[in-house]
């Protein structure tokens, strides 16, 4: 099971639910070197352990993430180089995270509870689905201080329509919960009140399957939007026949057959 740090909380659930909850409320759950670090090492350790099956990011305070630390970039330009090596180290870090929580064999559950902003936006992007609180926004303002939101456009562009993407990135706005939900960013907005139980009971729906063909399926997903038409066809038909193969589709089918649950291994 993942450590706990200062800055990251985690609880493993029924089912085998791991919530990983940022926890750095005075710089409102920015992505600082420590805190990619700490949630890039979570996700890794979680994907490794066999008693976790879905994996929740969620947040303490007002702020699920506010992007990168601002002030720490700032602190940096001091730096005999004005700050080139830890800004490329900083990228590094997170453009490793952000890849970490795709290439994660487990599911993985963005739960958005106020502003997800800049990187913090890219993080929910990057997650495989995400629920936010009808008052959470997202945003990626980086366009308002010079700074163009290059990396979370990469997650941007991934979910949402080109237009869309273009939107947020070029204006900076904010989008409501409800906007996010409409263009794909976000799986649905739900009431504050509901948040929790809703994201716990989408988690446990997904724990109950064949780890091993949420783990196929969850791979493949990625891979295929990657090639075109014929490739995606091809490589989805090995992959279902090697799936078909394996112990959990037999079993799977059988229980379906014999109409009883399945004892997936």
């Amino acid at each position: 099971m993942p450590q706990k740090t200062d800055i990251l909380q985690s609880e493993l659930g029924p089912h085998g639910v791991l919530r990983l909850i940022l926890n750095d409320n005075r710089r409102r759950n920015a992505l600082s070197e420590a805190m990619l670090i700490a949630l890039s090492r979570a996700i890794i350790e979680a994907d490794q352990a066999p008693a976790i099956r879905v994996i929740i990011i969620a947040s303490d305070g007002p702020a699920f993430c506010s992007g990168h630390d601002l002030k720490e970039i700032t602190q940096h330009r001091n730096d005999p180089d004005e700050g080139q090596t830890f800004f490329s180290k900083l990228m590094q870090l997170c453009s490793e995270l952000m890849q970490n929580v795709v290439n994660c064999s487990k599911p993985v559950i963005a739960e958005v509870e106020g502003t997800a902003t800049a990187a913090g936006c890219q993080l929910v992007g990057s997650c495989d689905l995400a629920i936010a609180s009808d008052t959470a926004v997202f945003s990626t303002p980086g366009v308002d201080i010079g700074l163009f939101c290059s990396t979370p456009m990469v997650a941007l562009s991934r979910n949402i329509g080109s237009k869309q993407a273009m939107e947020m990135l070029l204006t900076g706005d904010r989008v409501s919960a409800e906007k996010a939900a409409e263009i794909g960013l976000i799986n649905r907005a739900v009431t504050q009140d509901e948040l929790r139980a809703t994201v716990s009971e989408l988690a446990e729906k997904i724990a109950a399957k064949s780890s091993l063909t949420l783990a196929t399926g969850k791979a493949a997903f990625y891979a295929q939007k990657e090639l075109n038409l014929a490739e995606a066809y091809a490589y989805t038909s090995e992959v279902m026949v090697k799936n078909m193969l394996r112990h959990d589709a037999k079993e799977g089918i059988e229980a379906f057959i014999e109409k009883r649950p399945p004892k997936w291994t």
